[in-house]
């Protein structure tokens, strides 16, 4: 699991960096500025949680178990919460329909929020 945890974070850093550097070159003359900070937002919170997921891989601290619940709880919210932002700023561009995507950012927010509470939890309740 933990190469799983590992490969994941590397995929998710990638990958920002990728969607960065497409947001402030390629996005930079089609995007409002307000598109574009969201966009960066989207990139910003895809960057964080690659780096959570490099930690949950490499410590000891918390058991496979544990690991395994981060993980989801981070990759799905990763998804929902970034993918969701990437497709609502570029709507204009792609003609998805934000009503649909819309709901999905929370949800993905609320994702992440519970994957750092349960981290917590799993640390605290060490003996």
């Amino acid at each position: 699991m933990e190469k799983k945890i590992l490969l994941a974070a590397c995929t998710l850093g990638f990958l920002a960096i990728i969607f960065g550097a497409f947001g402030a070159h390629a996005l930079k003359k089609t995007l409002t500025i307000e598109q574009l900070n969201s966009f960066e937002t989207g990139v910003k919170y895809q960057m964080y949680h690659a780096l959570f997921l490099l930690f949950i891989g490499a410590t000891q601290i918390i058991t496979l178990k544990e690991k395994t619940i981060v993980f989801y709880l981070t990759l799905t919210g990763v998804l929902f919460f970034s993918g969701s932002i990437y497709v609502l700023t570029t709507n204009g561009l792609t003609g998805i329909k934000s009503k649909l995507i819309g709901p999905i950012t929370p949800i993905g927010g609320l994702l992440l929020i519970l994957s750092w509470g349960y981290l917590f939890y799993a640390i605290l309740t060490k003996k």
